[in-house]
């Protein structure tokens, strides 16, 4: 017999019952399964308030909550019957005394549970907890469950809803918060079962609480005694009574994740370890203060321990009030407010003395950034390990976008978790993004052709990272190295609304408009030098026309949340439209003749006290299809405007919003094969 828990948070919807499901299949293929859930994610604070506080409203809202449940996993005649008996369950709640409201949560969703069990043709047995389980009675509770599945010799899997029990007298009740741990230990002591697994949302009992300390890990294997420890003293993710049923039987305990099941979790069992296991914590809000324990597997030194942990914490410039050890462990007393801290400090004395993982990289793209990337790696590498705990590895290299075979060599090898990075000038790599997030594998991208698509690849692109539990990190796309689009990204979620966006971000056209305005030579002769010095695409019409600009403006725009196109842009190329297409020598003589313009247009710019910039701008206006017009030009900017003075091939973004109406301005350097190599690491590493 296999015993398998699932939480509310497991069972919270349609979705994740699925997955439950799909588990349970897996377990029934190789034996008998006693199955235990809890109550659907919230639903017991929901009857908690409902006993104290009587609200039609609420409990309507509840039932509908169970409703969609049962919408999303029934069809036809087997949903209407789901749905009869969940009105019925209701009702009887609601007839029930206000003290037996909360038992009911577990019978919601485990009948439900059963009932889909049922329609799929698994032989399935639901057993009424509140009959078999009886409160401080544990022989004739093992005794009812015995004789229960015993008179079921054909059932393959068993339902019991969790957390629920009698008393010796008959009155309903319940085994505590996190009782339906303890259920499950129970059911699987009185069976004598060959596992017991507890599948939550975490992937094990963790070295601290991950919300607290980051960079808190799996602990693979813990004794029984470890774990009780880890729970008595604040460790949520196993209720602390749960433990010694199953010790007693010698049994052990699996702890899984329902939202990652290849995990192999913990094992908590009656073999010792050695070592330190993790660290909790428990508030005493009436004293101000928090006990943090520093559990151990055996017989410790305890004043060396003791003097240790308070050495760390005195580092961190943490007073500690009061420190001792029970010979196992340490438990020290904070000052409430510096708790998240000294868990934090005690974790990274104890439990990142090490590197924890290794990042694999796939680089495709090896021009100057590439070149740069792996320099600055190899240059690095060993001081990112011992400062951040991540071995960051290159696993695979493709030198050119032209590779065919790279894409789907990463896709069928690289784990889940690994960096795809995207340094190349492809115009088509990005239609390899979304295959690579289904993957599992994460991207961090130089490459701005790749994130000025139409709007909706560019969407399929950002929700495939979402569904998938991946990221799509790029920065360097717009200004380099200068923290643009997180800029714009986080005003955007913080409500704010973007009034007008400015930005030079041209290297090229600033560093020609610049040159032009403080050195001898005609606008032609400007434009040769820069593309002499490689400042230009080969054809510097490309620059000329706006491309690259237009390019970095809708990446900004969809930063902040705008869906712009290209054609919602209103392009004035800094030259005639006309030369364009004409031949490159006939370009540069046919320009060189416009010199009088070029001239009469800076000189203009001159006596206005103005300076000519090549300008991408993002304005609020109500009566564009978006609400925003959006142009591109060569305009004169005076003294008090920002982008005066920027100079060379400097970039920078002036953004105006509700909250911040005097202008943000973003301003730096905005090509470097140097600097942009750092802003990927940097991506890497957030």
């Amino acid at each position: 017999m296999q015993v398998l828990k699932f939480g509310g948070s497991s069972v919270a919807n349609a979705t994740n019952i699925s997955r439950v499901l799909d588990i349970v299949g897996a377990a029934a293929q190789k034996g008998r399964v006693m199955l235990i859930c809890s109550a659907i994610k919230g639903c017991t604070d929901e009857l908690l308030s409902l006993a104290e506080t009587p609200d039609l409203q609420k409990a309507i809202d509840l039932e509908s909550r169970h409703l969609e449940i049962i919408r999303r996993l029934f069809t036809g005649a087997e949903r209407a019957d789901a749905e009869n008996e969940c009105h019925a369950l209701f009702a009887e709640m609601a007839a029930a005394p206000a003290d037996e409201m909360v038992t009911f949560g577990e019978i919601f969703s485990t009948r439900i549970i059963a009932r889909k069990l049922a329609c799929d043709g698994v032989m399935t047995k639901w057993l009424d907890s509140r009959i078999l389980v009886i409160k401080d009675n544990k022989d004739l509770t093992y005794s009812n469950i015995s004789a229960a599945v015993a008179l079921n010799p054909n059932v393959n899997v068993f339902v019991a809803p969790g957390f629920i029990a009698s008393t010796y007298e008959g009155k309903r009740t319940t085994l505590g918060r996190g009782g339906s741990d303890l259920s499950a230990s129970i059911f699987a002591a009185a069976l004598k079962a060959d596992s017991l697994q507890i599948w939550t949302d975490v992937p094990g009992i963790m070295t601290a609480n991950p919300k607290d300390v980051p960079k808190a890990h799996t602990m693979p294997a813990m004794s029984y005694r470890a774990a009780l420890d880890m729970a008595s003293y604040g460790a949520k993710v196993l209720y602390a009574p749960s433990v010694e049923p199953a010790m007693e039987a010698g049994i052990d305990i699996r702890i899984l994740n329902t939202f990652d099941p290849e995990n192999p979790g913990t094992v908590v069992s009656g073999e010792q370890g050695a070592g330190w296991t993790g660290v909790a914590s428990m508030a005493d809000k009436a004293a101000g203060e928090s006990l943090l324990s520093l559990v151990g597997e055996g017989p410790i030194d305890g004043k060396a321990a003791v003097e240790r942990v308070q050495g760390c914490l005195r580092k961190a410039g943490i007073k500690t009030m009061s420190a001792s050890s029970d010979g196992t462990n340490v438990h020290v007393s904070v000052k409430a407010a510096v708790e998240n801290a000294a868990l934090c400090a005690l974790h990274r004395e104890f439990f990142e003395n090490a590197p924890e993982s290794v990042v694999n990289l796939y680089l495709a793209g090896y021009g100057a950034v590439g070149k740069a990337f792996v320099h600055l790696l190899e240059e690095r590498g060993k001081e990112i390990a011992d400062r951040s705990g991540r071995v960051l590895k290159i696993a695979g290299m493709a030198k050119s976008h032209r590779d065919k075979g790279f894409v789907d060599k990463v896709k069928a090898e690289a784990p889940r978790g690994s960096i795809f990075l995207d340094l190349t000038d492809s115009e088509e790599l990005w239609k390899e993004y979304v295959g690579l997030l289904r993957e599992g594998i994460n991207i961090v991208s130089s490459n701005r052709r790749s994130f000025a698509i139409p709007y909706a690849d560019y969407a399929a692109i950002m929700a495939a990272a979402a569904e998938n539990g991946c990221f799509v990190r790029h920065e360097t796309t717009v200004g380099s190295a200068l923290p643009m689009l997180g800029s714009i990204s986080a005003s955007a979620n913080a409500g704010e609304e973007i009034v007008s966006m400015e930005a030079v971000v041209s290297c090229t056209l600033n560093s020609i408009l610049s040159s032009y305005a403080r050195y001898p030579g005609s606008f032609a002769e400007t434009v040769r030098k820069a593309q002499e010095e490689g400042l230009t695409e080969a054809d510097p019409r490309v620059d000329l026309a706006g491309r690259d600009a237009l390019r970095k403006l809708l990446i900004l725009a969809r930063e902040a949340g705008i869906p712009l196109e290209e054609d919602d842009v209103d392009v004035s190329p800094a030259v005639p439209s006309s030369l364009m297409k004409l031949p490159l020598d006939e370009f540069y003589r046919r320009l060189e003749a416009l010199e009088p313009e070029f001239d009469a247009a800076e000189k203009k710019a001159a006596r206005s006290r103005c300076r000519q910039r090549f300008l991408a701008t993002l304005e609020k206006d109500a009566s564009a299809p978006l609400g925003y017009k959006a142009s591109i030009a060569v305009r004169n900017v005076p003294r008090s405007h920002p982008a005066f003075r920027i100079l060379g091939s400097e970039n920078a973004v002036i953004l105006r919003t509700t909250l911040h109406p005097d202008p943000v301005v973003i301003q730096g350097p905005g090509e470097g094969a140097r600097m942009a190599a750092g802003s990927v690491l940097n991506e890497i590493l957030k």
